[in-house]
């Protein structure tokens, strides 16, 4: 009963955060553990803490140089950002949104016009696989 009511959470908190009837029905379809792939970003909620999540995105940007930052809430953080480029130099970007106490959901793009959706992929399954 919880996964279900956290799957419609999130799908509506997607949608909250997207125009457009393509991005309407991808949020709409998605459920909890899918990825969802919207505005050239690809989207997953995962059952950690924000802190949990952000180190497995740093273990999984590996030893190259990237850029972090937080923001606070009333709670403690609720955002964190972690910028860098990969071997082939697109930029890499990972947004990582406290959910609840144990659930992130987590924002990953690579490149810069439309993103990659394949690279995106990738990277997010190595998230996923530290966690």
């Amino acid at each position: 009963m919880f996964k279900r009511i956290a799957a419609f959470t999130f799908s509506v908190l997607l949608l909250m955060n997207i125009c457009g009837c393509v991005a309407l029905l991808a949020g709409s379809v998605a459920g909890a553990g899918t990825a969802v792939w919207l505005s050239g970003k690809l989207a997953q909620a995962v059952d950690a803490s924000l802190e949990q999540a952000t180190e497995a995105a740093k273990n999984a940007v590996g030893p190259a140089s990237f850029e972090m930052t937080s923001k606070e809430g009333a709670l403690g953080k609720t955002l964190v950002q972690i910028r860098s480029k990969n071997i082939e130099g697109e930029k890499i970007w990972i947004d990582l949104h406290r959910i609840t106490e144990n659930r992130t959901r987590i924002d990953v793009r690579v490149g810069t016009v439309v993103g990659d959706k394949a690279a995106a992929e990738k990277l997010l399954k190595k998230i996923t696989q530290r966690l």
